[in-house]
């Protein structure tokens, strides 16, 4: 009886050391994770900003879009028929009526529904076609490009990069450097002279110091 007791004995202890050791093995597992479930947390949490950041930038760019829309509408308001055609309807003034097509002064043409600056009248010329042409834009990006294929054409038309107005239509037929041929609708235009036209940037200057 008393080395059946002993075995007992010895297996009770066997199966003690079995149960520690698991105990000890989940516990070192547990803290093991532990770690890299914080490394985890952790670097969630810059994509959580990122996340963050990109919906108020995106809910930034939605209300400059909508504050571009609301003066557009005023502008419209203020705009004459023949003008509201022209930049929303695309419509086309008739050749050689336009008020800027003989203009020669010098000064900048800004967009008549926005005031994006659109062309400089350095590159200005005569292309003998009925309305004002120019071989360059103001600034790169100021005047976006779209394919047209009304009346049963394919031409590329022109639209103000700000507000979308439409301008007219560009061509490869133009003077060098370019060789392009901006072919615009005075009524899409407004002509500021030069001198004003250095105020206002002086001004502007000014105010965003």
């Amino acid at each position: 009886m008393r080395g059946f007791g002993e075995i007992w004995l010895a297996f009770g202890l066997a199966f003690c050391a079995i149960v520690l050791g698991v105990l000890i093995s989940n516990r070192l597992a547990l803290s093991a994770a532990s770690p890299l479930q914080k490394h985890a947390v952790a670097a969630a949490r810059p994509g959580a900003a990122l996340a963050s950041e990109s919906a108020a930038s995106s809910n930034e760019a939605e209300s400059g879009e909508e504050k571009v829309d609301e003066q557009i509408e005023q502008r419209k308001k203020e705009l004459s028929a023949e003008q509201n055609y022209v930049c929303f309807q695309k419509g086309t003034e008739p050749p050689f009526s336009g008020k800027y097509y003989k203009n020669q002064d010098p000064g900048m043409y800004i967009c008549v529904v926005c005031s994006n600056p659109l062309f400089e009248s350095d590159t200005k010329f005569d292309s003998g076609t009925g309305w004002p042409s120019f071989w360059e834009m103001a600034e790169p990006g100021h005047v976006a490009t779209h394919e047209d294929r009304s009346h049963g054409m394919v031409r590329t038309e022109v639209t103000c990069a700000n507000c979308g107005s439409h301008l007219g239509h560009v061509f490869d037929d133009g003077p060098k450097p370019t060789g392009l041929r901006y072919c615009i609708n005075s009524l899409s235009l407004e002509f500021i002279p030069a001198e004003e036209w250095k105020q206002r940037e002086s001004d502007e200057s000014k105010t965003d110091k």
